[in-house]
């Protein structure tokens, strides 16, 4: 079985292999804590042996349900936010063509309900207009700000513009199995619906359907996914256990910023994707390591020098992809005035794996450590892979660090403050505290 690999030699410089070993009990009582499900948070472990949970029967249901929406939709509008859309926004990026949003293979999946962007909505809203369209909205409770101003709207048009019978059979509804402002509606006009799993956070969630019904729309085999995820389920543990341990021991050396590194531009939002991952389950306390990326070569251009010779506060973890599934060779030029012809005839893949090795040779002799996880290639197995591997890893790591990785206490701070501004009943005593303060 072909898996993706970890390679943290390029570390060695930066933490000795004392250091690592002193993580290791810590490391290895975490993982114990995870599959005992006797440590804080232990009530949202269902994503641990969730692939392997997936019946062929779930997959059916969300199969034929996306081949519905594929069929007479030219739109599928996916409205979430976090974890509600990061998990699929990443593999939809990953596996599918650059420029599919140029190009007439239909159906295109759009996202709403993960910014309060006024203009975007309004982008959007004349983008649908006369075109044939459906909602996958995804809430837990129907009530979170974001996703449920753009789906008051969106329902709004979709009945209005298509008719109501139209949209209760081209919305589908993820929520709660038995509570909530969207199971209500849901019940009430007749939507299709899947189950957030209770013990699932939304970080951990791509798996289920909050990510694989997306994923499906946009013509992904999630079958393959799954059968991946699987497969890293399985895996030994070493490989989780090497990344946490490693990155856990550069934190306590003083690199507090990991930077998730790429040499694909289709990877961008599986970067996006990991930083909440880590960043919401790590960052706590006082504690965490800083989740950052960058896209290469692209960003070289404009944070390289930061990285070759600013502070030694950082590590990256690059993410090597093996084998391009298609091929362009670099013409020859007669005039050769650029210069290139001494790449003439090679693969532009070619070209990119080297900027990538001199790359990682540069920042790791300007003391950068580099973690590296190669993929054989960009599919739904591996991505699948991928996807297990980080989050396993995640729960790990936090654990390590001494967190709660399932829990995100700090985030309804901001949250507070932004419904005692809006006036939200309820939040009275906190609006005139606030206001106060402006």
């Amino acid at each position: 079985m072909n898996f993706i690999s970890l390679n943290t030699a390029a570390t060695q410089a930066a933490v000795t292999p004392e250091q690592l070993a002193a993580l290791r009990p810590q490391a290895e009582q975490a993982l114990a804590h995870l599959n005992n499900a006797d440590a804080p948070g232990n009530d949202f472990l269902g994503w641990l042996h969730l692939p392997s949970s997936v019946s062929d029967e779930q997959l059916t249901r969300i199969e034929n349900i996306a081949a519905r929406l594929r069929q007479d939709c030219e739109i599928v509008v996916c409205v979430g936010i976090g974890g509600s859309y990061l998990g699929a926004k990443a593999v939809i990026e990953a596996l599918s063509d650059n420029f599919a949003a140029y190009k007439t293979n239909l159906p295109h999946v759009l996202f709403a309900g993960n910014n309060i962007g006024e203009d975007y909505m309004a982008d959007l809203m004349n983008l649908l207009y006369g075109r044939r369209w459906g909602i996958i909205v995804i809430s837990k409770s129907g009530t979170t700000t974001e996703p449920a101003i753009a789906f008051r709207l969106l329902k709004a048009q979709l009945e209005r513009e298509l008719s109501r019978e139209w949209a209760a059979t081209h919305i589908v509804a993820i929520t709660d199995e038995h509570r909530g402002a969207l199971r209500t509606l849901a019940n009430e006009e007749g939507y299709d619906t899947f189950v957030i799993p209770d013990n699932v956070g939304g970080r951990f969630s791509v798996l289920t359907p909050v990510g694989l019904l997306p994923i499906a729309v946009a013509g992904i085999d999630i079958r393959q996914l799954i059968a991946g995820a699987v497969e890293a389920e399985n895996a030994p543990d070493e490989s989780m256990l090497q990344y946490a341990i490693t990155r856990n021991a550069l934190y306590q050396a003083g690199h507090k910023i990991e930077i998730l590194v790429n040499f694909d531009p289709r990877l961008h939002f599986l970067a996006e994707w990991w930083k909440q991952l880590y960043g919401e389950s790590e960052g706590k306390g006082g504690k965490g390591i800083f989740p950052a990326s960058l896209d290469f070569t692209t960003d070289l251009h404009s944070m390289g020098q930061m990285i070759q010779d600013g502070e030694r506060n950082i590590f990256e973890t690059i993410i090597t992809i093996e084998k391009q599934q298609q091929e362009v060779i670099v013409p020859e030029d007669e005039a050769n005035l650029d210069g290139l012809n001494f790449l003439a005839g090679k693969r532009v893949g070619w070209v990119n794996r080297q900027a990538e090795i001199g790359t990682r040779l540069a920042h790791i002799d300007g003391g950068v450590p580099c973690i590296n996880i190669n993929l054989p290639e960009l599919s739904p197995r591996y991505i699948g892979q991928l996807l297990y591997f980080f989050e396993k890893a995640c729960g790990i790591s936090g654990y390590i660090l001494g967190v709660n990785p399932f829990n995100q206490p700090g985030v309804e701070d901001y949250k507070r403050n932004m419904f005692a501004l809006l006036d939200k009943p309820g939040y009275e005593a906190q609006s005139a505290q606030i206001k106060s303060r402006l």
